[in-house]
């Protein structure tokens, strides 16, 4: 069958992100210590917490203060959680692409209420998007089947018409056991290709033209 639905994960594919960076932003509105944020987002759990809707932005907002020991505005925090981000500018032309041969995309992402509202207020990337499917939203990350069974139902197809990519093999794989024809993302190009050979009428990316 032909692929009807392309689900895309959205950090290090869509935009390029950095945890380093997060920690040095919020260190910087806030006077923490990087140690202690590192500890609060990743030993404490409320990286994970706020990515599957455990924690509400402003629960978010008062244990970062009481676990730092310090103050800052909500906003500012805000800011400062979601400004993570670079444009993977290569991945424009294929969703364009993909969008004018009909193809439905859909996001499956791992992701916070911060990083989409900073995406979605400096690019257009998600405006290209039928459908987002977040962890935040579904209560679950990957590989957790529930944000999988999440994303095929907006795919609004079987899975075995869908496309996946996703820079983690593990979330890949996990793809895969739920029927899902899913890759490693290695960059704009590569997706191209496999694309291509899957019969989407995408254009194969210039430099290979000569082995196609």
């Amino acid at each position: 069958m032909p692929i009807r639905a392309c689900l895309f994960d959205l950090g290090n594919v869509l935009v390029f992100f950095s945890h380093d960076r997060m920690v040095n932003n919020m260190a910087a509105v806030s006077g923490a210590d990087p140690r202690d944020i590192r500890r609060f987002l990743f030993d404490a759990g409320f990286q994970n917490a706020i990515e599957t809707g455990q924690v509400t932005e402003d629960e978010f907002h008062r244990q970062f203060e009481a676990h730092t020991g310090t103050r800052v505005s909500a906003d500012a925090l805000d800011r400062a959680v979601g400004d993570i981000f670079e444009l993977n500018a290569a991945m424009l032309p294929l969703l364009d692409e993909l969008r004018t041969a009909g193809v439905r995309l859909v996001l499956l992402s791992n992701t916070c209420r911060s990083h989409i509202r900073f995406v979605r207020r400096t690019w257009d990337i998600l405006d290209r998007f039928d459908a987002l499917t977040t962890s935040w939203e579904t209560g679950a990350m990957k590989p957790d089947a529930r944000i999988y069974e999440s994303a095929l139902i907006q795919a609004d197809c079987p899975a075995s018409d869908c496309f996946y990519t996703d820079d983690i093999e593990d979330y890949v794989a996990a793809a895969r056991s739920h029927g899902i024809q899913a890759h490693v993302f290695r960059d704009a190009s590569t997706t191209r290709r496999i694309l291509h050979k899957l019969g989407l009428p995408v254009t194969w990316p210039v430099c290979d033209r000569t082995s196609e």
